[in-house]
């Protein structure tokens, strides 16, 4: 009883608006619904205990209209967290789920012991390569990179430090201007990740500069941040650091990012070994043209694709990489050089190949993106990838075993050193080749919307000078109807107007 009593003396300092019902009812009644309430019963004299179950009454209906206010803030906020939702899945998804498998993810995603309990490998192989719900995916590599957790525990040296991200946000970054130069360099023509310093750009700041502070050994390289956005299109700032540490540790990735990059020479080596056994014809002809595969597998390796490719192909590729490791990425650009063979060995040119190799490649109908995936689940090279690698580091040794070179040798590692620089300033070229190409579409496009906007307001012209002979020549015929004293009327009239305008005019001038 207590409650009820205080709540009506702080109603009485109240303003009769904060009680205003949510019905169409007129002004002069919703002033105050206190003095409704009254007005509405009859009879003459009220007791005690009447006002008393009218303020009860007003107080009800003031707690109601609160609640639903805050119904109404929780309902707007879910629409914008579904918009922001349905902006980042704004992809188009290769591999599409029937039924049977969507309900096998909802089945898996809601077991109560997927984070605690090992599930059969084989088992969650095959459902991956099912395929995966593009509105559950984010929900699918958090659990897939707690099952690998699971089977494989990092030693303690390897595991990253234990700070967590809020923390990290609190800090400063050394590389945060590399990190701001590469934001609007990230997926620039998607909707979440295109306003400057929108939502989109902010998260992937924070989660870029959270990696940095954290692996201060890699900080931030050129790539991270396709991986990073791509993280962030299907879930949470958090959730995105943590499986992207699960990506950079776990799984190794970081290696490639590291100061000396010896990983991804590695990675190249392999590449070239793969193409040499499996498709012969293909490396003798990149090799004629002197085109190694850092020239344009690197980009492939250091943003795992997502930097040239159709958004819905980069995030199968990512369903695979959490169950088969980066040995995806080798199977992902050997299919998609043998499935081009045919039209890289009609080039003839070192610039055409590489064009070819940076351009057309990436633009895959989604027939062949569904074909490539295939042909990558089905294909197995861990043993060559363990193979060549060995070979690698034995042919580094035999190198550094051998004897000083010759003024010959020097001069031929002179050559080799200004040919690389070339063959990297040409790259450069190409790149900024593309990226002109893509600014002159960006401006057709443009151009195009100018030109079909400027026939619109053609067409409108068009319609309102007819309208305005139309009209004038019903003002003829009007004209013609009147009688003479009538026009002579209607001429005063205009020129007293077209006096007076004049007038004002003259006025408004200093």
């Amino acid at each position: 009883m207590n409650k009820p009593s205080t709540t009506m003396q702080n109603m009485d300092h109240m303003d009769g608006r904060e009680l205003l019902p949510l019905s169409p009812r007129s002004l002069a009644q919703a002033q105050d619904p206190r003095l409704n309430l009254l007005s509405t019963e009859q009879g003459g004299h009220k007791g005690p205990s009447d006002y008393r179950a009218l303020w009860k009454k007003a107080i009800h209906q003031q707690i109601l209209l609160i609640r639903m206010e805050k119904e109404n803030q929780r309902l707007e906020a879910s629409r914008d967290e579904l918009h922001i939702r349905k902006m980042k899945l704004d992809y188009t998804e290769i591999c599409q789920c029937s039924k049977e498998v969507q309900a096998l993810w909802d089945r898996k995603l809601s077991s109560p012991c997927r984070t605690k309990v090992q599930w059969d490998k084989e088992d969650i192989h095959s459902a991956v390569c099912q395929g995966v719900p593009k509105s559950r995916r984010g929900e699918a590599w958090l659990l897939l990179s707690q099952q690998h957790r699971l089977r494989h525990r990092l030693p303690q040296r390897q595991q990253p430090p234990d700070t967590s991200y809020q923390d990290l946000l609190k800090q400063l970054t050394a590389q945060q201007h590399a990190i701001l130069v590469d934001l609007g360099r990230t997926f620039p023509t998607h909707q979440y990740f295109s306003t400057q310093l929108g939502a989109g750009q902010l998260s992937l700041y924070n989660l870029l500069k959270a990696y940095s502070l954290l692996d201060t050994e890699v900080g931030y390289c050129q790539g991270i941040s396709f991986v990073a956005g791509l993280l962030l299109l299907h879930m949470s700032e958090e959730q995105a650091f943590d499986t992207l540490k699960f990506l950079m540790y776990d799984l190794g990735i970081r290696r490639q990012y590291r100061p000396d990059m010896i990983s991804l020479q590695i990675q190249m080596y392999q590449l070239s070994r793969l193409l040499h056994d499996y498709h012969r014809n293909l490396y003798t002809h990149l090799e004629e043209q002197e085109i190694c595969p850092s020239l344009y597998a690197a980009p492939w390796f250091l943003t795992l694709f997502a930097s040239q490719f159709p958004l819905g192909f980069v995030a199968r590729i990512f369903d695979l990489l959490f169950v088969q490791g980066t040995e995806v990425i080798f199977k992902v650009a050997l299919c998609l050089l043998s499935s081009h063979e045919g039209e890289i060995l009609e080039c003839d040119g070192f610039e055409s190949i590489v064009d070819f190799l940076k351009s057309t490649i990436p633009t895959l109908t989604q027939s062949q993106m569904e074909e490539t995936i295939t042909k990558a689940i089905e294909m197995d090279i861990s043993k060559q990838l363990h193979a060549y690698e060995v070979e690698y580091h034995v042919l580094q040794d035999e190198l550094s075993d051998a004897p000083p070179p010759s003024e010959d040798s020097d001069r031929l590692d002179k050559l080799e050193k200004a040919n690389v620089q070339l063959k990297k300033q040409n790259m450069d070229l190409l790149e900024k080749l593309q990226a002109a190409r893509q600014k002159i579409q960006t401006l057709e496009s443009s151009m195009e919307s100018f030109l079909s906007r400027e026939s619109k307001m053609k067409h409108m012209i068009r319609s309102l000078e007819q309208d305005k002979a139309s009209y004038q020549k019903t003002i003829e015929r009007m004209r013609s109807s009147l009688p003479p004293e009538a026009m002579t009327d209607v001429e005063m009239t205009q020129i007293k107007s077209s006096t007076n305008g004049k007038a004002k005019a003259a006025a408004k001038k200093p």
